[in-house]
């Protein structure tokens, strides 16, 4: 071996003695941003939520539709109710969630899948929404305004 690296011999070792860097080595990183105080752009934008998209919302909620729908279809099935039944039976069901059944207020989940992104911000606004009614915050409050106001005070003093 050239270098000093690996072993002197592969003999006894169970390996060829071919050495191989490690693929799966993550290097630190260099983090300053804690080291030279607050970020330069302290001043930008506030995070915002991410916005879910509204389709991705529907198509779910259909799906979830159509799960209770063929899960009564094969009960039915299962059953051995006549084709006829069945299909008035899911159509009635089918209809009856997509009206509003599904929508109910007490049905909200609280649990959600990490791959749930859009369900999960969706549940997100909601909840900052709601706090922001019931703690009173106005609509248009900017995040650090207190500070802003206060800094203008000194300033004319």
């Amino acid at each position: 071996m050239s270098s000093n690296v690996g072993l002197s011999t592969p003999r006894g070792s169970g390996t060829s003695g071919y050495v191989q860097r490690n693929l799966s080595y993550l290097k630190p990183r260099d983090d300053d941003r804690h080291r030279n105080g607050p970020p330069k752009d302290f001043d930008a934008p506030k995070h915002r939520p991410r916005q879910p998209d509204k389709e991705i919302l529907e198509h779910d909620r259909r799906r979830e539709v159509e799960v209770k729908v063929f899960e009564l279809q094969d009960k039915l099935e299962d059953e051995g109710v006549d084709e006829e039944e069945i299909e008035r039976q899911t159509s009635a069901l089918r209809e009856m969630l997509l009206e509003g059944g599904m929508n109910n207020p007490d049905a909200k989940r609280r649990n959600f899948k990490p791959h749930e992104v859009h369900e999960l911000a969706q549940a997100k606004i909601e909840e900052s929404e709601r706090l922001r009614r019931a703690l009173g915050i106005r609509e248009d409050y900017q995040e650090g305004s207190h500070w802003q106001r206060q800094q203008e005070k000194t300033r004319e003093l």
